[in-house]
């Protein structure tokens, strides 16, 4: 959903593309700026210190906000490629699932449901991963994908309610697999 709001927004994204890419970094360093954020963000969420759904949700939006910028500083410098894409997409799952891991161990929700959760967030990648293969475009297609699973996650969790983010998270996940399981099933010509 989130993913259907960047035409809207491309002008600013393009200027914040275009103040990273005036450093000289290139799109690979803010992806892996982007995944040390949110390891960070899992090892606070593991802890389970005080404040900890406070500070591992501040550290998780800034692991998004990094994950926009490197795409942004690939288009603006014309630096896209195809193996900068594998590397963003691999990385998003790994922070992805250590947030996961971070959110069980630090015992803020069910452990079945944190399974699940996880689950259902590597289904919904795999689907478009598959679908992407028969040359079917998901991107957009789903009210869950990954910016709306880890926003829940984030705020939620800054609010105290882990718990119930991670629920949110189970059942948007899959409403999003079902979703783009249709549409892919609709498109597949034999």
């Amino acid at each position: 959903m989130l993913n259907n709001l960047r035409e809207t927004l491309a002008p600013t994204l393009e200027k914040i593309g275009k103040g990273f890419a005036s450093t000289g970094l290139s799109p690979n360093f803010w992806t892996c700026i982007g995944l040390v954020f949110a390891f960070i963000s899992a090892i606070v969420y593991g802890l389970g210190i005080e404040f900890g759904l406070i500070i591992g949700g501040v550290l998780l939006l800034v692991s998004g906000f990094f994950d926009m910028v490197d795409g942004q500083v690939a288009r603006v410098t014309g630096k896209t490629s195809k193996k900068g894409s594998y590397f963003d997409s691999m990385f998003d799952k790994i922070a992805e699932v250590s947030i996961f891991l971070g959110i069980l161990i630090g015992g803020y929700a069910e452990p079945y449901l944190v399974l699940l959760a996880i689950t259902l967030s590597l289904l919904v990648s795999y689907a478009r991963a598959k679908s992407d293969v028969l040359n079917i475009k998901l991107q957009g297609v789903g009210i869950g994908e990954r910016a709306e699973r880890l926003l829940v996650i984030a705020i939620i969790g800054i609010i105290g309610y882990m718990d119930i983010a991670v629920l949110i998270v189970v059942i948007i996940a899959g409403i999003t697999l079902i979703q783009r399981m249709i549409v892919t099933a609709k498109n597949i010509k034999e």
